[in-house]
């Protein structure tokens, strides 16, 4: 039988470091670029900062609120429905560097596919509970998750935004086939999903500039491969023990987007082997505790529900990291709790809120901390 228990300590404290240590880093990584377009070395901080405090002010909150409440069948669909309308309300934005991810604000901005991510895991987890006994049947049970999971996907996909595409479609593998789904329906999707993707990298020209230039960055490092070519510089100069705090050289306009999506490179000039290994470690430790509080959950909708929570935040992060590595092609998508921007930030820390909460309702009377 559940009962209401102390959050995991574990998982909370890797969260608010990774947060903390985020806010610490984007300083570092921004400011040669605040001080030349803002005319002062604080101004990405500061807004990180802020960001930060309306992330934790929203994971508190989510942790006071009984995850169960998200199993009602008018905050599922509420949200999945608001969340499609949003993914269609960024159209009639103006593009930022060639993409319409964005909705617009008087000095903020929503990214909606952001938002995506909560809702799909939301919404398997409640459906895949519904349909307890059923997870083997392809037309009442894999059809229906793989459809909303693709609409999702689509919309994404033609803002375009390719990389939170294929985490949605990680998030959907993972959760589907913990319920139960059999191999062969996946392997069955897997296919047209194959010929999906490969069209998006073949038929795109600058998708497939970006495949060229992975396979051979140097190749071509003053256009389709700089970016990678910076990144690596950056990391390969840090060594084991880094350069220090503040000294790399990397994020001085020659990395772009060094306090955004490559941060990470940041963190391997100035911190080294031993920074990087650190951030690592941190996401293992919250892979591990997130799994352990999806094993723990007294149902099924908290099983699922963590687990989708937790494939998303970790697989963005080993995805962010491969890119930055180039161990894959260059995907714009940032590194969560630690790279710039309160768009993905604020969802992932409610998100975690949500995790915690769960972790508060233990099975018998083991807890989680």
């Amino acid at each position: 039988m559940a009962r209401k228990l102390y959050p995991d300590t574990w998982l909370f404290a890797a969260t608010i470091g990774l947060a903390l240590f985020g806010v610490v880093m984007v300083y570092s990584a921004s400011a040669v670029l605040a001080q030349s377009e803002h005319h002062g070395s604080f101004y990405y901080v500061i807004k990180q900062a802020i960001w930060t405090s309306i992330g934790l002010a929203a994971l508190l909150i989510a942790m006071q609120v009984d995850y169960h409440r998200l199993r009602d069948r008018r905050v599922v669909y509420g949200l999945l429905g608001l969340t499609v309308l949003m993914l269609l309300a960024v159209f009639a934005f103006p593009a930022i560097n060639g993409a319409r991810r964005w909705i617009k604000f008087q000095g903020f901005s929503v990214q909606p596919s952001e938002i995506s991510k909560l809702a799909l895991a939301i919404f398997l987890a409640y459906f895949l509970e519904r349909q307890a006994g059923e997870e083997q049947d392809f037309w009442r049970t894999f059809i229906p998750c793989g459809a909303v999971t693709a609409v999702l996907a689509a919309l994404i996909v033609v803002e375009p935004d390719f990389g939170t595409s294929m985490m949605l479609a990680i998030t959907f593998v993972i959760v589907i086939y913990t319920a139960g789904a059999r191999l062969s329906h996946l392997a069955m999707a897997a296919a047209p999903a194959f010929l999906v993707a490969a069209g998006l990298l073949i038929f795109v020209p600058w998708r497939m500039a970006r495949l060229v230039s992975f396979w051979d960055p140097w190749a071509d490092p003053q256009k389709s491969g700089f970016q990678v070519v910076q990144s690596l510089i950056a990391v390969g100069s840090g060594g084991t023990n880094g350069l220090g705090f503040a000294q790399g050289k990397q994020k001085m306009m020659f990395l772009p987007f060094a306090h955004s999506d490559f941060i990470f490179a940041v963190i391997g000039e100035e911190l080294g082997l031993l920074g990087t290994l650190a951030v690592l470690a941190a996401f293992a430790l919250f892979l591990w505790r997130g799994i352990r509080i999806s094993f723990m959950a007294p149902d099924r909708f908290g099983r699922l529900l963590a687990i989708g929570i937790v494939t998303g935040i970790v697989a963005q992060a080993l995805f962010n990291m491969s890119v930055v590595l180039s161990m894959v092609p260059t995907k714009g998508i940032p590194l969560p709790f630690i790279s710039y921007g309160g768009s993905s930030l604020v969802p992932t820390l409610a998100a975690v809120g949500i995790l915690l909460n769960i972790s508060q309702h233990a099975r018998g009377s083991q807890r989680a901390e």
